[in-house]
């Protein structure tokens, strides 16, 4: 389903890479519904945890550069090419699937949480302006976090995702001064 999309996978292709019967599928997923939730679910786990690495300890500006550049190195590493599991399922399913829509919802806003979090221990430390929106600025690096990885996606550059990141924590950085 990641490789292929959603839509263009069928039983048949799960059941042919998993190596399992129509009857061993079905005991553990009734249709084809069940295993999409699995798989946000699945994906929601893997990229969460990396999120953890970086943002688990998110207090001053400086943290946030070591999670860019940690979500750069991964980037890199995968030579761009994928993007986010969590973006792609959210693109392929947002309209057709309302269930799948608000499974995926709930997954950036756990993400969305860790920023915001990290952003009100900054904000609690003084490394963050006491006017500043922690939630605002949470979606606001999300959204730079998810249209830099689908430009550096499609670029097969890791750029697009250096400079949304670096451009919103300068813009942190500039609510600090």
């Amino acid at each position: 389903m990641i490789e292929q999309g959603v839509a263009r996978t069928t039983i048949e292709d799960i059941q042919a890479a998993a190596g399992v019967s129509p009857s061993q599928l079905y005991h553990y997923f009734p249709g084809k519904d069940a295993l999409v939730s699995a798989v946000i679910d699945q994906q929601t786990a893997q990229v969460l945890e990396i999120q953890h690495i970086g943002l688990g300890s998110l207090d001053t500006i400086d943290s946030l550069t070591k999670w860019r550049d940690l979500m750069v190195g991964i980037l890199t590493e995968m030579q761009c090419a994928g993007g986010c599991p969590l973006g792609s399922l959210a693109s392929d399913l947002s309209e057709s699937d309302p269930v799948a829509r608000v499974q995926l919802a709930g997954a950036f806003e756990q993400w969305e949480g860790l920023i915001r979090d990290g952003l009100v221990q900054m904000q609690e430390r003084g490394e963050l302006a006491a006017a500043a929106d922690p939630a605002d600025l949470a979606v606001a690096m999300l959204a730079a976090v998810q249209g830099g990885l689908l430009l550096s996606q499609v670029r097969r550059d890791p750029a697009p995702l250096r400079i949304a990141v670096d451009t919103m924590i300068e813009h942190l950085h500039a609510l600090t001064r």
